[in-house]
């Protein structure tokens, strides 16, 4: 059942973020072995996985790599109630990632994390490629349920890159 489970939130994930956004198939399979990561997912009344949450456990905060809702029911409000379930696991603060807030839809995005609760940090923040010849990209981190300090952000910054990046601490983008 987990890997039907597996095929279909990655087919959503193809559905709902550009190539160099997310893993390649083996990749991607690959985190489940992994006990940082977890897999959260929403499923419909025929056990069809509707929506889903791919997050990490550190030991001072909880990451959310992925979230996404099936094409054909977004909006109807199960990616809010996956990010709420994701949430109220546990007291440890939350962070993402989002895109730079130069178009509406991204805009959008970032309004619907607000409302959640999340703020938006002014760090200058690079995610690291996820597959070979793609290349870096701008990002911004939000976090719940406060702001960062630049040295907390300094520490979710070096556990993301060594963790689900695999980027040596040293390692910094200009």
């Amino acid at each position: 059942m987990i890997n039907n489970r597996f095929d279909q939130v990655f087919e959503i994930l193809k559905q709902s973020f550009p190539e160099s956004e997310y893993r390649e198939y083996a990749e991607q399979k690959k985190l489940l072995s992994n006990s940082l990561y977890r897999l959260l997912t929403e499923e419909n009344g025929q056990n069809e996985v509707i929506g889903f949450l791919a997050g990490w456990e550190f030991e001072t905060f909880r990451y959310v790599e992925n979230v996404a809702v099936s094409p054909s029911i977004r909006g109807s409000g199960i990616g809010k109630q996956i990010m709420e379930r994701f949430m109220k696991e546990s007291d440890m603060p939350v962070i993402l990632e989002v895109e730079l807030p130069d178009d509406d839809l991204r805009r959008r995005r970032i309004g619907f994390y607000e409302r959640l609760g999340f703020r938006l940090e002014d760090y200058t923040y690079v995610q690291p490629a996820l597959r070979a010849g793609q290349p870096a990209m701008p990002l911004q981190i939000m976090s719940y349920p406060k702001g960062l300090t630049s040295s907390e952000f300094e520490m979710v910054r070096k556990v993301l890159y060594k963790e689900v990046y695999g980027i040596p601490t040293s390692y910094a983008y200009a």
